[in-house]
């Protein structure tokens, strides 16, 4: 296994997090309060800190293995550095990637839940198929987990098989984090089970990753209010599959934001209040992943040496059935498994890869940037 060597403009950054956190425990001791910004700050450096001087003490140790190793062999010293280096080698380059991981700038949702919505795309039912599918490897992926989640709404396809939209909710602390990579087109490649010619047939469903806001209470984004004359609040039927209680009472909501024209539906819950809830929660995500995206595009734009990142592309994997094989495009990352993937015991290999690609942009950048300085 080979053992990343990190630039030395990144060890440079974590010696200066050291020295600033001699600093704030320094403060500590004299007695000074830290307000909730300071205690947030000392919490993170203490995080990155922590994994810096693991790493330190695992590559000093690795470097005096490899000399022994590579020194005469006096009373099999040579060996046992040899021995010990099977362990060693692998301890360090699981902590260099979490140390190059954190000195990397956070998502700002990265703590939040998630939202995903689901909706099929171009290729006919077989595509409200390919949600559905979808929706159940993302729920076995949660159980896998023991992530608490919830199907916010769900819509059947008329025929009984297959969903024309879907939202589920994933109450996890930095569930976001782990899952906005699956924004984007997905596209499929099998012979559906209506197909008598045995032909392949295309088709997709777009996933959009949304940060949960109001599950901790804190200010801004995650506790927005409206004013009454930022929503048109609709009340109807519910329509569709439901038994006794569809159409009895007018408990289906839709929220339009006037401002953005965002509009809401929900009608999965007997009860008008919770479906406004329900449809109030994923408003305030969609505004929030909204500004975030806007904020991003005007920092890009602003800047004069652009890099390639692994951003929300259109179409970002593509499932073949017929060659047992899932292929992510961002990275260039196969795996053949296609079933393991969608039950959801395998889908973290493929994300792994994605993030992967995505910090080693970050960290081109990162560096780009201290090297500027």
């Amino acid at each position: 296994v080979a053992v990343e060597q990190l630039h030395p403009a990144l060890l440079e950054k974590a010696e200066a997090l050291k020295e600033e956190l001699a600093g704030l425990e320094h403060k500590m001791a004299q007695g000074s309060e830290f307000n909730v910004d300071e205690n947030k700050r000392y919490a993170q450096v203490t995080g990155v800190v922590t994994v810096y001087e693991e790493f330190v003490a695992l590559h000093e140790n690795y470097e005096a293995l490899v000399d022994m190793a590579h020194g005469g062999d006096e009373g099999g010293l040579a060996d046992e550095a040899r021995a010990e280096l099977q362990t060693a080698v692998p301890e360090l380059v699981e902590t260099t990637a979490r140390l190059k991981a954190r000195l990397l700038p956070q998502h700002p949702f990265a703590d939040k839940a998630a939202i995903l919505e689901l909706r099929p795309g171009a290729g006919g039912h077989e595509a409200n198929i390919f949600a559905a599918d979808l929706l159940a490897m993302y729920v076995r992926y949660c159980q896998l987990r023991g992530w608490k989640h919830e199907v916010l709404s769900k819509t059947d396809h008329a025929s009984g098989s297959g969903i024309t939209e879907a939202a589920l909710v994933v109450n996890h602390h930095g569930a976001y984090d782990r899952l906005r990579h699956e924004a984007g087109v997905h596209r499929v490649q099998r012979i559906p089970s209506t197909e008598t010619k045995g032909r392949v047939h295309t088709s997709a469903a777009g996933v959009v990753v949304l940060p949960k806001m109001d599950d901790d209470g804190a200010a801004g984004a995650a506790a927005r209010t409206f004013r009454p004359d930022e929503l048109r609040i609709d009340v109807m039927r519910a329509s569709g599959a439901g038994g006794q209680h569809v159409n009895t009472t007018e408990s289906a909501v839709r929220i339009v934001h006037l401002p953005t024209g965002i509009i809401v539906s929900i009608q999965d819950e007997r009860s008008q209040h919770k479906n406004k809830e329900k449809a109030l929660t994923v408003l305030r995500a969609r505004l929030a992943e909204k500004e975030l995206r806007e904020k991003q595009e005007r920092e890009r734009s602003a800047r004069t040496g652009q890099v390639s990142s692994v951003d929300r592309s259109d179409k970002i994997r593509t499932y073949n059935f017929q060659q047992n094989r899932v292929t992510d495009h961002r990275c260039n990352y196969t795996l053949h498994d296609l079933e393991g993937c969608m039950q959801g015991t395998k889908l973290d290999l493929v994300i792994d890869q994605v993030e992967k690609r995505e910090a080693d942009d970050a960290a081109e950048e990162l560096i780009r940037k201290l090297e500027t300085k």
